[in-house]
């Protein structure tokens, strides 16, 4: 069974929460191929990661705990990306206004590698403790194109084929993109945001993914799911209570207080 979290707003949709709380409802790993985090806005998990001479987020990390067994993060979340923020209207590498990408680690916590961005100036705390010897070097969206074919690709392609191998798998998108891996085609869908849910049948949502018109993200083409879910309508509209701080970061809290959208989305899987 696939099941795909993706979320209706950029920020804060309450994707991780809700990815949490159905991994331990279901025992099933959970995924976040894509992730990225801000070396201003997320310092703390920053920091937290690269002490030990790593990257990755704190989504990852979450993930990664409400799973079965011991998971490193970077093993379900194969392409991590480290932005920080630029003053004024200054576009960075990646043509985003007001932040540019510093580094990204692909790969997993036993063989990483990495790709680093030849304009901008890396914080000395990534110099000095990451591995970054051997970094692949870019400076223009070419190369950076170059480097999406040669090695995030591949990566991306090992863990869709890791989540393909399992009987349950939770796998969570990014930011509002509809979903994080070319091709996915899940057995349902909760699309997430402050108050509720909405669950969509999986191959009518991978459907409505191939025929929306991609917008310009990050040199690749992507689907928003503001864009798919013009498309279909929801099987399902479920509303989430508020949770104290305390229960987000409780797997098992959120299973108890999501329980009737992680029923709404099964019904929709196992039709």
């Amino acid at each position: 069974m696939q099941l795909l979290v993706a979320g209706a707003d950029r920020v804060d949709a309450g994707k991780t929460t809700f990815s949490t709380g159905l991994c331990r409802e279901l025992g099933a790993p959970g995924f976040k191929p894509r992730a990225g985090n801000d070396y201003w806005f997320d310092h703390d998990d920053y920091r937290a990661a690269v002490e030990a001479g790593r990257l990755y987020g704190k989504d990852a990390r979450r993930l990664a705990a409400a799973s079965p067994g011991d998971t490193d993060p970077e093993r379900i979340n194969p392409v991590h990306r480290l932005w920080t923020p630029v003053p004024g209207p200054k576009q960075g590498l990646l043509g985003r206004t007001g932040r540019e990408f510093l580094v990204d680690r692909v790969g997993d916590r036993d063989d990483p590698r990495w790709v680093v961005n030849g304009t901008a100036d890396l914080p000395a705390s990534a110099r000095e403790s990451l591995p970054l010897d051997d970094a692949l070097v870019v400076d223009s969206v070419p190369a950076f194109n170059d480097a999406m074919a040669s090695l995030h690709k591949p990566a991306m392609d090992a863990v869709a084929d890791c989540i393909a191998s399992e009987d349950r798998a939770v796998v969570e998108s990014y930011a509002d993109i509809a979903r994080p891996l070319d091709g996915y085609e899940p057995d349902a869908v909760a699309v997430v945001e402050p108050r509720r849910a909405r669950i969509y049948d999986g191959a009518r949502y991978a459907n409505a993914c191939e025929v929306a018109s991609g917008s310009a993200r990050e040199g690749t083409l992507e689907e928003t799911t503001e864009n798919v879910l013009a498309m279909i309508e929801p099987r399902a509209r479920v509303e989430l209570p508020a949770l104290t701080g305390a229960q987000r970061e409780d797997p098992a809290a959120v299973a108890e207080e999501y329980a009737p959208a992680y029923e709404a989305l099964l019904a929709t899987a196992l039709e």
